[in-house]
């Protein structure tokens, strides 16, 4: 799909598709977020996920929505924007983290081809991870935005600073551009302290947000001029796609061959194009504990709290309790975090460090790294609620008319005892009907499965034991989420 051969022009009625990126490492908000179930899918204030969120803010546009995550965050990110009431253009499925200017490339070639306009469409590139309080303010920010990008210009949104944050890359702004938008001076690493405040006095400098509006083949055409190795591998990727059920696979072979590169080294540094559109509200990448602090809502202590907290003599402090009651007493700039099966204590000003900790947890190959005693599947849930030598007990949910593979097992037997609900059990020849206080014998080697045939959800204990219980010790031969044959 080369685009010099798109003949597209902007004018009015230009068809718009937000681009949710929705990568991410689960190191910096751990114990909460793991790698498999990182913070854009965690609930950080109010009943909807960092991904719903999100997803909320852009409905206001007549727009298409799509979003690029890892191939492992596939059924979590397609559950959430279900439970949203969502309808997707794509999702789109990275077999590797290349970064975000090959990511975005993928979406914009799915946009050219999937646009029906005359017009090219526009790219609104979010993260699925950022926290916008005033939406309103957000949304004339894009409108500011669109009439630059139809002009043909590549727009990133930079925050109007409220301090000298080290933790940001930083925007200045240079000659008007009209509409409140301006050209972009340069881009700057992130600072030291006082460079910094420096420019915070100066008064023309932002954060650099990572989000961006552009024409889809106006940045393509951009990324051919600077970088074209990743345009050449992005292409060869997309054009060896296929649908995947709610997915879209591109050619894994052909996009791990791609440079990993941010947008930013890639084009925004090197375009003669580049347009900033201050952006005054309430913004934060949430990179840290800390983050969630500072735009929390704060008592008379200067503190935080989250979930079941009781605190006496506690001050400037943030607490967050997810599944039991957390006390504390006599603590000043502390980070509470519980989950179900870790706790984190750190001062509030090392927060950062908590990366360590995840390097140290990925050395010793613990699985708290990666997912926590929750884990999420296309057809439910399940809770590995107790463990030891040679047995595992999980609590299961299955959702109305979902079905685990058809699958048998090497190593462990398996008992199944239903809570609640109705299951129908595939057990070697044998297909059965289990309502509640039932259960079915599952010996080892032998070929089951498991379905919820009802309208409610369909719970039950499972009890393992064998010489293995490892995941990966699942022969799958039918599966209707195209999952391979090995777990």
């Amino acid at each position: 799909m080369d685009i010099k051969n798109i003949n597209y022009s902007f004018g009015a009625g230009t068809a718009l598709y937000t681009v949710i990126m929705a990568g991410g490492s689960g190191s910096r908000l751990w114990p909460s977020s793991r790698s498999l179930f990182p913070k854009q899918f965690l609930s950080i204030s109010g009943s909807d996920t960092m991904l719903q969120a999100t997803l909320s803010r852009v409905c206001f546009i007549d727009s298409n929505i799509s979003i690029i995550c890892n191939d492992e965050h596939r059924f979590v990110v397609a559950q959430q924007a279900q439970e949203f009431g969502a309808e997707l253009n794509s999702i789109i499925l990275e077999p590797a983290g290349r970064n975000t200017a090959p990511a975005i490339a993928l979406a914009a070639f799915d946009a050219l081809e999937s646009n029906s306009g005359e017009s090219a469409p526009l790219l609104l590139v979010m993260a699925a991870d950022h926290v916008i309080e005033d939406v309103a303010a957000f949304h004339a920010a894009v409108e500011v935005a669109r009439v630059q990008a139809e002009a043909g210009k590549v727009v990133t949104f930079g925050i109007v600073p409220e301090s000298a944050h080290t933790g940001y890359g930083y925007i200045q702004r240079g000659a008007e551009s009209g509409n409140g938008a301006f050209a972009v001076s340069r881009f700057v690493e992130k600072p030291d302290l006082e460079t910094a405040q420096s420019y915070l006095d100066d008064g023309g400098y932002y954060w650099n947000s990572g989000m961006f509006l552009f024409a889809a083949d106006v940045y393509l055409a951009e990324l051919k001029a600077f970088r074209p190795d990743i345009y050449d591998a992005c292409e060869k990727a997309y054009l060896g796609k296929s649908r995947d059920v709610d997915f879209l696979r591109i050619d894994a072979e052909a996009f791990k061959a791609c440079p990993d590169e941010s947008i930013d080294y890639a084009v925004m540094e090197k375009t003669d194009k580049a347009v900033v559109v201050p952006l005054s509200a309430g913004w934060s990448d949430v990179g840290a504990w800390s983050s969630l602090w500072e735009i929390g809502d704060q008592d008379a202590s200067g503190n935080v709290s989250s979930g079941d907290v009781l605190s006496y003599n506690t001050s400037n402090s943030y607490v967050r309790a997810e599944h039991r009651l957390v006390a504390t007493v006599g603590l000043d700039n502390i980070v509470v975090v519980e989950t179900n099966d870790a706790v984190l204590v750190a001062a509030k000003d090392q927060v950062q460090d908590v990366k360590k900790i995840v390097e140290s947890l990925k050395a010793q190959g613990r699985s708290e790294v990666s997912q926590h005693r929750h884990v999420y599947r296309p057809w439910g849930v399940y809770d590995s609620i107790d463990n030891g030598e040679r047995y595992q007990v999980k609590r299961i949910t299955v959702k109305p008319g979902a079905k685990l593979s058809v699958q048998m097992h090497h190593h462990r037997a398996e008992h199944w005892i239903v809570v609640s609900g109705t299951a129908k059990v595939t057990n070697g020849d044998k297909e059965i009907m289990l309502t509640e206080n039932q259960s079915t014998y599952i010996p080892v080697g032998v070929v089951h499965a498991l379905e919820n045939p009802g309208v409610i959800p369909l719970e039950l204990i499972e009890v393992q034991s064998g010489s293995y219980l490892g995941e990966d010790d699942i022969v799958r031969f039918e599966d209707r989420y195209g999952r391979a044959p090995k777990a």
